[in-house]
């Protein structure tokens, strides 16, 4: 993430990533504050194991499309919800990447930050059986959730 703020909204990618048995870093690394160190994670995120990143940064939100130009290993935009323009200008500084540098943006806040973890794991699940079973395992539960309570107004 860019910034120790923005954990609030990236502690939901955690949260998915820890459900499911996913072996994670987390670090603050912010592309206008440290970026010597950005471009060293970036450049290292592939030897050091790393398959797929989860980058969620807010206002300017330059860490996810930098991340992309240092490395080859995927990596998943969250736009974090700013206040001055609720995460809309997180959103599209993240998604408006030029042609050749790729960042999968996803949406704005916790959804975003859950879903990229999904993703992140959904991923890594063709390569890793143990992955694979717990996100099936995870869609089938949500399934048999919304199956088990359909009338709204029951706990």
């Amino acid at each position: 993430m860019g910034s120790r703020s923005d954990w609030e909204t990236m502690r939901h990618a955690v949260d998915i990533l820890e459900q499911l048995g996913v072996p994670h870093e987390v670090r603050v690394v912010s592309a206008h504050r440290t970026p010597d160190l950005l471009f060293e994670y970036a450049s290292t995120a592939e030897s050091r194991g790393l398959r797929v990143i989860v980058a969620g940064a807010g206002g300017a939100a330059h860490l996810p499309g930098m991340l992309s130009s240092k490395t080859h290993v995927p990596v998943l935009g969250v736009p974090v919800q700013s206040k001055t323009l609720s995460g809309m200008d997180s959103l599209l500084s993240i998604v408006q990447m030029p042609a050749g540098i790729p960042v999968g943006t996803l949406a704005i806040g916790k959804a975003g930050a859950t879903n990229a973890g999904l993703f992140a794991a959904q991923m890594l699940a063709a390569e890793h059986p143990a992955i694979r079973e717990a996100v099936l395992r995870f869609r089938a539960k949500q399934t048999e959730d919304v199956l088990a309570k359909p009338d709204p107004r029951e706990q």
